[in-house]
Parts: structure tokens; sequence; C-alpha cells
């Protein structure tokens, strides 16, 4: 299994994003972009290791809903195999984490939406019941860290909105090994640490357990876009109007809305730049204009689709926690692994649809 980092690795589109209600005239992506075909797979694909025989693994595997269950681990592995199997229906968690919130609760209303049962947003019998028919793969496999892991380069954190400190990075790589492992298998730092005790993710040969949430790719071609900006979502669906994904998004803010109506989706850009440009922009310090490198950890992560709506797109995040939970500077903000799988399908031209209105404050 590839990082994200490498799947895109085909070319550095700049990415000028001002995602701010008053964009310049015509900031244009430069460079060549190449919109890559979708990889028609199964929609449960093989997981990427052995089934994990630990305990631990075992529990989450095995986990049911008991209405009457007070162990708080117990708790967890439910909703660590309920996140990552809604994650491997492309109905998407977010992050699995194995904690409750708005994130999941949007996607089991969405994936119950989808099924024909009662929309809720709660985990019952009948939900998991429907999760696991459909999919019986684990939840949690092995994973042994490889040379190629630990090889780097990595890149040292900076500072939130310190685009000066950021722009004179050679790259935006990831911070370290367990953050690449992290974002590679969807799944939360705490909670990969947590599912490995006293494990070293900097040591090659390490066996560890993770997440198995399949590829980051659709079997058909997105041509209709839906972002609602009340919810903090995205629906793809393909030219019949069959829903293909779902995902949880940063849309703007009250104060620097996301746009309104009908665009359209101009071009992709895998790994892009991003500039800031103090006479374009409404947020930051810098006096001057940067250009920030390519990488998982650029401010628009690692995947910046492009609209119609000009400074504006649909992009990745160098924090997938936040997805959700914090506005944005009107832009779209998914985790890197939602962004690069609609990327990967979505195609030129695709209708983009902003409803609703922001809820959250900047």
């Amino acid at each position: 299994m590839t990082g994200l980092v490498s799947r895109f690795a085909l070319i550095a589109v700049l990415a000028l994003c001002a995602c701010d209600d008053k964009p310049p005239a015509k900031p244009v992506p430069t460079g060549k972009t190449v919109q890559k075909a979708p990889v028609q797979t199964p929609l449960v694909p093989a997981p990427p290791a052995v089934t994990a025989a630990s305990p631990i693994a075992q529990a989450i595997n095995d986990a049911t809903f008991d209405p009457a269950a007070t162990d708080p681990n117990a708790h967890r592995d439910l909703l660590v195999r309920v996140q990552t199997l809604l994650d491997r229906a492309h109905v998407s968690p977010g992050v699995i984490d194995g904690r409750d919130g708005t994130n999941l609760k949007l996607a089991i209303q969405a994936f119950q939406t989808s099924r024909n049962l009662p929309a809720n947003g709660e985990i019952d019998a009948k939900l998991v019941e429907t999760l696991a028919a459909g999919d019986s793969g684990p939840v949690l496999v092995d994973y042994t860290i490889t040379p190629q892991d630990v090889a780097g380069p990595f890149s040292p954190p900076v500072a939130k909105e310190d685009y000066e400190a950021m722009a004179a990075l050679p790259a935006m790589n990831y911070h370290s090994p367990l953050e690449m492992l992290a974002e590679r298998f969807h799944v939360d730092e705490a909670l990969l640490q947590a599912l490995n005790p006293g494990a070293d993710f900097a040591v090659a040969g390490t066996t560890i357990m993770v997440t198995a949430p399949g590829a980051d790719t659709l079997d058909r071609k997105v041509d209709r876009i839906e972002i609602d900006k009340a919810l903090g979502q995205v629906r793809a669906f393909d030219k019949e109007g069959v829903e293909l994904a779902v995902y949880p998004a940063t849309v703007g803010s009250t104060e620097r809305p996301a746009p309104s109506g009908e665009w359209a989706v101009r071009t992709l850009a895998p790994r892009p730049t991003y500039t800031y440009d103090p006479s374009r922009l409404t947020f930051g310090k810098p006096k001057a204009k940067l250009t920030i490198k390519a990488g998982p950890n650029n401010p628009v992560g690692s995947t910046w689709i492009d609209l119609t709506k000009d400074t504006y797109g649909i992009h990745g995040t160098p924090d997938p926690r936040l997805v959700n939970k914090r506005a944005s500077h009107g832009c779209v903000r998914l985790t890197n692994w939602d962004a690069a799988e609609l990327g990967s399908a979505v195609n030129k031209g695709a209708k983009v649809v902003f409803m609703g209105a922001e809820a959250r404050a900047s």
C-alpha cells in the first residue's frame, strides 16, 4: 500500500487559493495538469495485510452493538469497526479515531439513507448488521513497516499559518513515519499509538496493527458534486445521479463564506504548491508574496480540485482531525485521502453546487 504523496507524484501545479469572498480577477493554476483515470476496483478491496491476531484486533473485528454495554473499551472497539466499514463503503467519517462526533453521525445518517434505514445517525444493531452484510473483511490487520516508510524525507513541524516558515522549506512533507502511516490508513495518530503500545514507528521491520480502510478510488466517474455548507458535507454523484461517495468537509465560515450557486470543476492539481499573496488575501501576516512547496502538509494538502469560481477549490488539509471542526477561509477542505479519492474520479467540467449557508464562525 503506497502513501498518498506517491499517488500524486506526477506533477506539481500551482494552487492559488485565496478562499475569500473577494477573489482576484484571474488566478489560474500553472503547468500541465494530468487527470488520472479511475481504477476499476471492487467496492470493498482486499485488506493490505493479514488479519491481526491480537486480542485487541479480535475484539474490534468482532465488535457488535450491545445496548446494555458499559465498557468504554468495548464502545471504542465498536466505533473503530463502524468508522472503518463506513470508510470502505465510501461514506467517510473523516479520521478514524474511535470517538463519537458530528462527522460520524453525519456519515451514519448518509449510510442509513442510502440503505433505506431510519436516518437517526445512531449506531444500532441494524446499522452494524447492514455494514457487516456488505463487508465481511477484517477491520484491523497487521502491517510491517518497510525501509521506504521510514526513509523520509520528513519536514519539521511549522506553526499554523506561519507562511514565511513554510515557504522556507524545500517541501511540505510528513513530519514523521507515525504521521505518514496514520494518514495512509485513515486513522488518528493517537489511536494508532493506542493500538500499538510501545511500538517504534520509525523502525523498519516493526509489525503494527492498522485499520484496513480500502483504496482511495471510486468505481465510476463523478459528474456532479453537492457541497452542503450547513452540514459540512460533500456528496459525489455519477452522471445518472447515483450517489458514489459522501465526505465530511470544512466549508467557509460566516465571515469568509464559500460561494453559492452552481459552478464547475476547472482542473485537477495533484501535489499543488500554494501561493500566499497578501494583495489578494484577508488573512495571515506576511507582507510579501510567498510560494509554499508541495506536500501533504501544504496548506491545501495533497490535492487541489480547481473550480470555475476564481480562487476557490476543493482540497486536502494537513490536519484531518479538524475537518468540519474549524472554519476555512472559504474553500472546501477534506481529509487528504478523501480529496485524493474525489480527485481521482471527478470529471473535468463536473457540476459543483453549493447549497445552504455556513453556520461556523471564523
